[in-house]
């Protein structure tokens, strides 16, 4: 309660510093990620490919973590309201973010599935091996990869239209919505 007022608080327009750490500390490890897995996809058997691959495979064990703390801040903090908007913008918004959120899981999930199964164990950092998840198996390997990658580019397709959004509401509807992840209020 506001005890001046005796009115419950007044809620912010804006997501608090912890969220908006983690939103651009998860969209700069992921898009590191998407851009290794890019560069090894066309590289031949090499030494160097081995290493870009561990790299890939060390960013996304913080995703999961990350990503996992992510969920567990936003469903204990409110997010702030949405500017006022079309019903099917709010849908669209709505959509968009648990989408990212469930491919935010998958896509390094399907990863390490893959590891697995093609018989590559993950050892974080060099040092820390992780289980392996499935038995190695080809078959489920090479299906795996596909769903990993198919994730990645979907997770791709989303991400442009979940910032063509943000900019559109800045710049054309000159609303709050871009500001609210910008601004680093108090947590």
């Amino acid at each position: 309660m506001n005890a001046a007022a005796g009115a419950p608080p007044l809620e912010s327009k804006h997501y608090t510093r912890t969220a908006v750490a983690l939103h651009w500390t998860v969209a700069g490890v992921i898009a590191t990620a998407f851009t290794i897995g890019l560069i090894v996809s066309d590289l031949p058997f090499s030494p160097q490919k081995l290493k870009l691959v561990s790299y890939h495979k060390w960013l996304g064990i913080p995703v999961l973590a990350l990503v996992a703390l992510r969920a567990l801040w936003r469903l204990s903090h409110r997010p702030p309201a949405l500017p006022p908007m079309p019903a099917w913008q709010t849908f669209a918004a709505k959509l968009t973010h648990g989408l990212m959120y469930a491919l935010m899981f998958a896509i390094p999930l399907a990863g390490w599935l893959f590891s697995s199964a093609s018989g590559y164990q993950v050892v974080y950092l060099g040092l820390l091996p992780l289980p392996d998840l499935v038995h190695k198996n080809k078959v489920l390997a090479e299906a795996l990869i596909d769903i990993h990658s198919s994730l990645a580019w979907l997770m791709l397709y989303v991400l442009i239209l979940h910032v063509a959004a943000a900019i559109k509401h800045h710049f054309l509807d000159r609303d709050d919505t871009l500001r609210r992840m910008l601004h680093w209020r108090a947590s």
